[in-house]
Order: structure tokens, then C-alpha cells, then sequence
């Protein structure tokens, strides 16, 4: 694909805030399990039901959604998503105020809709948006965008549901039905921001690509074996990725002893990690040739790092109150993550592969220990996951001309429902033999994602 016109900023500009929102809503959803289970007194497998609901319309929705992409366009296919978010976002409002768990689903399930119609529109058009060569760093760069929102949305929910409630001071039903009445002024909130952005999105152009199809005989994607292996990197990150976040507030909390609200900053950490992390891959797979302008920004992300750790964990709202002790811990977990991504050489799948061997440690060892060691290392695999998304999608859809493109993302983008089967074996696995063995289904799921970046990905 190319550009039919050079508006290349206004392109970035437009799908990064797409990225932001999608990623907001998503890890908002996800971290609504801890609460949902507070509110209708759940096992954890029925809890993560939630994540189910969210993650089910991939399989129903992406591939028809990238067949509208083709039809319609990535622009209209935007709005038309962001207009259901808005939609699936304020029947949040009767469900909380009811309460009910089949409505929390209903509103569940359609919020997902529309972020599967951002998700497939979003990846193909930055992929195609510039070069091959620089197409993992502009989504690694979005989806840092995206991270940004994951990271705060734990934190909201920490102080919009959470803080001031004690479950102690109340029994199991006061304390759900105090957290069901906190639950309808975010999702109104999110509600208003996206058909606001619909609306403005209607009113600016955007850069429209043009696709350039290959010469001879047209193959379905089908069979290609990076694109179905890829598919299923996919799966099983974002099921991984979406168990781990699914579990951390509950896991604290009954293994560590951590009160809810203090659990709900460190999921936060553990999402500001992709963040932090995918800001390092945007500038290490970019093109920049300076070496001290490429660490200079290094620098200001480990800045980043150390400001968002502490504030997320603040106990208050001003500057003395924040925790700079996890602040610092985050920041130098987030240097070692740098360090380690060197070895990668820049190149996606090398890199791929060592961040999930290093995943699949950290998975086994917060099986294997407790306590702070646990806490850490759960939270820090939120680093490596950071670059898994953008370099798993970029080499799934490598050599594909347009046409291909619109089709492996709609296949691809399917196979995130992973987030929907994991997580409920997760938590089924809490339930009947703890939440620390939970933390074996995760570490399996990075070793397929190394098979796919030594093997899987390979062109043939």
C-alpha cells in the first residue's frame, strides 16, 4: 500500500488516539472482573466470564469486519465502532443500577464490537501507513498510544470504585452494591469521549491508501503458514496477557494480603509496563540513525517510568504522597527490560523471541514464590509483553500485498479471542488449586510465541 496523498501526520495523529481508546476500554473491561466479583459475590471462573463476553466477539466480528473495511473504508468503519463503544458504554448505566450480570455482559459484548471494528481497521492502515521496513515501530509507537490507556484505566478504577470502600466494614452485599453504584459514571464518561470522537472524525479527511496488488496468481492467505501460526501467537498472547491482568487484583489480594484498591495500582504498573516497554521498541525498530538522539529519548522513557510508578501507587493526590519506592523499582525493572531488548538486535522476530522466554520465567516463578518476589515479577511481565502485539502482527503479515492484508488482519484479529478462553482457565484453576498454579497456563503460552519467532514466522 501508499499513500494517495502526504498527510502522513494526520493519519498517525488520528489512529493513535483510535489505539488510546480501545486500549482504555479494553483494560477497563478486563479489570472490571475484581469488582463484577465483589458485586454478584462470583468464583473467579465466573468473573472472568466478563473478559469472555469482551473477547468473544472476535471470532463473530473480524473477519466480517475486515470485509466492511474493504467495503466502506477505514473511516467509516472507525466512526461505525466508535458509535456502538458509545452505545455498549451507557447500558453499563441499567446494569449497575439493577444490578445485573447478563446486562453487565449484553453491554459487554457490544462495547466489544465496536473495538474490534477500531482493532481491524487500526492495525493494517498504520502497518501500511509508511514503509515495511519501520512497520513494527509505528505499532509498537501506537501501541505504546494504547498502553498509556491501559495503565490509567486499572488506576480509575481504583479510585472511582474502589477507594474508601472496605470490605471489612461491611458485609459481602452492602460492599457489592457500594461498588455497583460507582460503576455507571466511567462508562458515561466513555460513552460521551468516543461518539465525541466519532463525530469529529466525520468531519476531517484522511490519508486514503492505495493498494498496490501483486502480479500472477492470487493465493488465499490461508496458505500461508506465517499468517495461521501467527494467528495463533495471537491467541495465546492476548489470552495469557489478559489472564495474567484478569487475576492480578484477586491474586493480591487473597495471596499477598493487599487490599483491593492498593491491588488495582499494581495491575496498573503491570500495564504501564507495555507501555514503557513499547515506547523502547518504537524507537529501537524505528529508523533513527543518532545513536544519543535514540538514548536521549531512552533516557526520558526510564523518566516516564519512575513518574508513572509512583504516581499510580500514590496513596493521595499530591506529590508527597506518591510511592517512589515503586516508583524506582519500576523504573530499573523497566532499564533491565531495555537491557535485554538489545540482544534483539533491532530485528522483530529475534526480539520477539527472548522477551517470551523471559515471560514465560517470570510466569513460572510467580508460580513458584510469594510475596514481594511474586508481586514483582507478575507485574513485570507486563514489560515483555510489550512488544509480543505489534511484532507478532507486523511478521504474521509480512509479503502480503493489500488485498491479503485487509484478509490476515480479519483472521488475526479473530484469534484474540484467546482473551476469552484463557482467563475462565485461569480462574477455574484458582478456584480448585490456587491462584499462584494459574500462573502455569500463561508461562505455556509464551513458549509457543518463542516457537513462532524462531520457527513459526518464517516465510515459506
Amino acid at each position: 500500500m501508499e499513500q494517495r496523498n502526504s498527510n502522513y501526520g494526520l493519519g498517525m495523529g488520528v489512529f493513535g488516539a483510535v489505539f488510546f481508546i480501545f486500549g482504555f476500554a479494553t483494560t477497563f473491561i478486563v479489570t472490571m472482573t475484581a469488582p463484577v466479583k465483589a458485586i454478584f459475590g462470583l468464583p473467579e471462573w465466573g468473573a472472568q466470564l466478563l473478559s469472555s463476553a469482551f473477547f468473544i466477539t472476535y471470532p463473530i466480528l473480524s473477519i466480517p469486519s475486515g470485509k466492511l473495511v474493504a467495503k466502506i473504508g477505514y473511516k467509516w468503519t472507525v466512526i461505525l465502532g466508535l458509535l456502538l463503544m458509545g452505545i455498549g458504554s451507557l447500558i453499563f448505566w441499567p446494569a449497575a443500577k439493577v444490578p445485573s450480570f447478563p446486562m453487565f455482559l449484553v453491554a459487554t459484548f457490544i462495547l466489544a464490537a465496536g473495538v474490534v471494528f477500531l482493532q481491524v481497521a487500526a492495525n493494517p492502515y498504520v502497518t501500511a501507513l509508511g514503509p515495511e521496513s519501520s512497520a513494527s515501530s509505528r505499532l509498537n509507537l501506537t501501541q505504546a498510544l494504547n498502553s498509556i490507556a491501559t495503565m490509567i484505566a486499572p488506576w480509575i478504577i481504583s479510585v472511582a470504585i474502589f477507594r474508601g470502600l472496605s470490605e471489612s466494614l461491611m458485609t459481602a452485599k452492602e460492599y457489592g452494591f457500594a461498588a455497583a453504584e460507582r460503576v455507571p459514571l466511567p462508562f458515561i464518561i466513555m460513552a460521551v469521549v468516543v461518539i465525541a470522537v466519532a463525530v469529529i472524525l466525520f468531519t476531517i479527511k484522511l490519508p486514503v491508501l492505495v493498494t498496490e496488488k501483486k502480479e500472477g496468481v492470487k493465493k488465499s492467505v490461508w496458505s500461508y503458514p506465517h499468517v495461521i501460526l501467527g494467528a495463533l501467537a495471537i491467541f495465546t498472547y492476548v489470552g495469557a496477557e489478559v489472564g495474567n491482568a484478569g487475576l492480578i487484583v484477586n491474586y493480591l489480594k487473597n495471596s499477598g494480603g493487599i487490599d483491593p484498591e492498593v491491588a488495582s495500582t499494581y495491575a496498573a504498573i503491570y500495564w504501564g509496563g507495555a507501555m514503557i516497554g513499547r515506547f523502547f521498541g518504537a524507537i529501537m525498530f524505528s529508523d533513527m540513525k543518532s545513536k544519543s538522539k535514540k538514548y536521549g529519548m531512552v533516557g526520558l522513557v526510564l523518566v516516564l517510568a519512575l513518574i508513572s510508578g509512583a504516581f499510580v501507587t500514590a496513596k493521595g493526590y499530591t506529590i508527597d504522597t506518591w510511592n517512589f519506592n515503586a516508583g524506582v523499582t519500576f523504573m530499573v525493572i523497566a532499564l533491565v527490560n531495555f537491557i535485554i531488548m538489545q540482544i534483539g538486535s533491532g530485528k522483530a522476530a529475534r526480539t520477539l523471541g527472548v522477551f517470551a522466554i523471559v515471560a514465560a520465567s517470570l510466569a513460572l516463578i510467580t508460580t513458584f514464590t510469594t510475596g514481594q518476589v511474586a508481586l514483582w515479577t507478575i507485574i513485570s511481565i507486563g514489560l515483555f509483553n510489550s512488544i509480543m502485539f505489534p511484532n507478532i502482527f507486523s511478521l504474521a503479515v509480512r509479503d502480503l500485498d493489500g488485498e491479503e492484508m485487509a484478509s490476515a488482519s480479519g483472521i488475526i484479529n479473530s484469534l484474540v479471542v484467546g482473551g476469552a478462553v484463557i482467563p475462565p482457565l485461569m480462574g477455574g484453576i484458582a478456584d480448585t488449586a490456587g491462584y499462584t498454579w494459574a500462573f502455569l497456563v500463561p508461562a505455556a503460552c509464551y513458549l509457543y510465541i518463542f516457537f513462532y519467532a524462531v520457527k513459526g514466522s518464517q516465510i515459506r
